[in-house]
């Protein structure tokens, strides 16, 4: 039985993770949807068709990540807040991780961040890098955090240090 059944919280291993050579070329997404549920707004909205669902619309989405460049607007698409980005190519210790954020006010650039885990788990800190928000992304912005690289597959939130 997988964690997530036993105790609500995903790992790593509940969901398909870009190869580590793809994370180390660029931005890519990670798409942590698991229940099957009718949905499919990250596949209508990616430009790159890197998003299909296969089959009947309550199977889980699928990314090719060879299509994927990146661009974040499935993540603001998400209304289950079950998109990320991933982006390992910044150097040996950094790594950037986009993930949507729909509270008020918004964090600052270069706000300083406690970096919180899949579990609610305060792991480390990071800094807001920037933040999307075009009026196509409706009223969800997407943050983009710099992480300590260690960290970039399990940073899924963060708490405002003011």
């Amino acid at each position: 039985m997988s964690e997530f059944l036993k105790n609500g919280v995903l790992t790593i291993e509940d969901f398909e993770v870009p190869p580590e050579a793809r994370r180390k070329m660029g931005r890519v997404i990670m798409i942590e949807c698991v229940q099957k549920i009718p949905c499919n707004p990250c596949s209508e909205v990616c430009p790159q068709g890197a998003i299909t669902i296969e089959g009947d619309i309550t199977n889980i989405p699928r990314v090719d990540f060879d299509k994927c460049n990146g661009c974040s607007i499935c993540i603001a698409n998400c209304p289950g807040l079950a998109i990320f980005a991933v982006d390992e190519s910044l150097g040996d210790e950094i790594a950037e991780v986009g993930l949507p954020y729909e509270f008020m006010p918004l964090p600052e650039k270069g706000e300083h961040v406690e970096l919180i885990n899949r579990a609610g788990e305060v792991v480390g800190t990071g800094k807001v890098k920037r933040i999307m928000k075009p009026k196509s992304f409706d009223k969800t912005a997407v943050v983009y955090l710099e992480v300590p690289k260690k960290l970039s597959l399990d940073v899924r939130f963060f708490k405002r240090k003011n």
